[in-house]
């Protein structure tokens, strides 16, 4: 087994390209069992006219696509903000085995806050939850993009 390598230096750099298409700024990254990095995007919702184009619903989608399968066991998912409950119960239906996330999300957050997705036992598959990897950048990404909207 290769040694732990991060990958949300790929995910802050989707979440710093969308803000700069005015999106709430999160970025995801979807990263295959031999550590190669199948697909990565970030928020889309404004531009899509989508409120389901989240950041890991498109990575997901794309990495699905790719894989040929709704299911993508052994992958990890690295987004730099804790995902809504939409996007946790995508996670545990694309059946992720790691999910690595940056800030908190108090107000909207699905895993450790809020709905609590994988705490339900209607819940089929919780993958392993990694929380606070580039937090304080995540965070301050955040900050400054709602800031220059106030």
């Amino acid at each position: 087994m290769s040694p732990f390598r991060s990958h949300m230096d790929a995910a802050m750099a989707e979440a710093r390209a969308a803000a700069a298409r005015g999106e709430v700024p999160v970025g995801a990254v979807v990263v295959a069992p031999n550590g190669r990095v199948v697909a990565r995007a970030g928020n889309r919702t404004r531009e899509l006219a989508d409120p389901t184009a989240h950041a890991e619903i498109l990575a997901l989608r794309a990495a699905c696509a790719a894989a040929g399968s709704e299911r993508l066991p052994g992958h990890d998912l690295y987004v730099t903000l804790e995902p809504c409950p939409m996007c946790a119960a995508a996670i545990g239906f694309a059946r992720i085995a790691r999910l690595y996330y940056g800030a908190a999300d108090p107000k909207s957050g699905g895993v450790a806050q809020g709905a609590r997705v994988y705490a339900h036992p209607q819940c089929h598959h919780a993958p392993e939850v990694y929380d606070g990897i580039g937090a304080t950048e995540a965070a301050a990404l955040l900050k400054a993009f709602f800031e220059g909207r106030r």
